[in-house]
């Protein structure tokens, strides 16, 4: 953000206390992850790219998610409360088979897999659902309680209609563990396709889909009844995404494994943890 904010390396790397060398290696190493340029050299310095204004939102989204995981710690004169975050793709389904008393003594925060993943690791969040990313954690073997395959639809609206020839339209947000399977698997077919609609929310992402401006991957189990599952044989097989639910090792304990056999039951839809 402070090459994007100044418009130049150097200034970046002043700001930063880092020098231009190591700024540059950066944003080289970031860009061949995502496979394009996130900056482009203009008469005034450097501007930021469609790509790179994208990645950028995206950052600050990230770096805002942190903050509001540190404010969820509390205080030393308040009770600890245990902090509980779900990938926001189940959050509703979660929500609906827990009752005010089930969630008491706990903060709840939604966001992206790899967000909830970082608070966990970086002591933010104490118990955390989530898909596993591709960049899996070493760490999280110790902290790991259950884990299963989540099977992965295509879904679309009713009334959907793809027009013959042209690239299918997709709803999509970099970062989302399943909309990153999902681009994956039509580059892996070379479908062609295109992004109609981006939200960082995936409600507004389903809203989309709800009308009729593309299709979208989701949890099979979690398909809502205004959507239905795109069958069509151009559609490349999605892969089944693995979901953890993980606790920090503080919670491991004996005082614990009822609150993880209560998570893991509304999670996974079978027995609890143990049984």
């Amino acid at each position: 953000m402070a090459v994007s904010e100044t418009g130049s390396y150097s200034k970046a790397a002043t700001r930063l206390g880092l020098s231009q060398p190591a700024v540059s290696a950066q944003i080289k190493r970031i860009q061949s992850m995502i496979g394009g340029p996130i900056f482009e050299k203009t008469l005034h310095g450097v501007s930021s790219t469609r790509l790179g204004t994208l990645i950028l939102h995206q950052a600050r989204k990230v770096l805002e998610a942190n903050d509001q995981l540190l404010m969820m710690g509390g205080s030393a004169e308040e009770p600890q409360s245990v902090r509980l975050g779900i990938t926001s793709l189940l959050i509703k389904n979660f929500l609906l088979t827990q009752t005010a008393g089930s969630l008491a003594g706990m903060v709840i925060y939604g966001d992206v897999s790899g967000v909830i993943k970082k608070g966990l690791l970086d002591g933010f969040v104490d118990i955390a659902c989530m898909f596993e990313t591709p960049d899996y954690a070493p760490e999280l073997a110790s902290c790991l309680v259950q884990e299963s395959d989540e099977p992965m639809a295509w879904v679309q609206s009713k009334n959907f209609v793809l027009s013959p020839g042209l690239p299918i339209p997709v709803i999509n947000w970099p970062g989302a563990v399943t909309d990153d399977a999902m681009i994956a698997a039509l580059k892996a077919r070379s479908v062609n396709f295109k992004v109609t609609f981006s939200s960082p929310d995936p409600y507004a992402r389903l809203t989309a889909v709800e009308a009729g401006l593309g299709l979208a991957a989701m949890p099979q189990r979690i398909i809502p009844p205004e959507l239905v599952r795109a069958r069509e044989t151009y559609l490349p097989e999605l892969p089944a995404l693995k979901l953890l639910l993980c606790a920090r090792n503080g919670l491991r304990g004996k005082s614990g494994e009822g609150m993880l056999a209560q998570l893991a039951s509304a999670f996974f839809q079978t027995s609890p943890v143990g049984a």
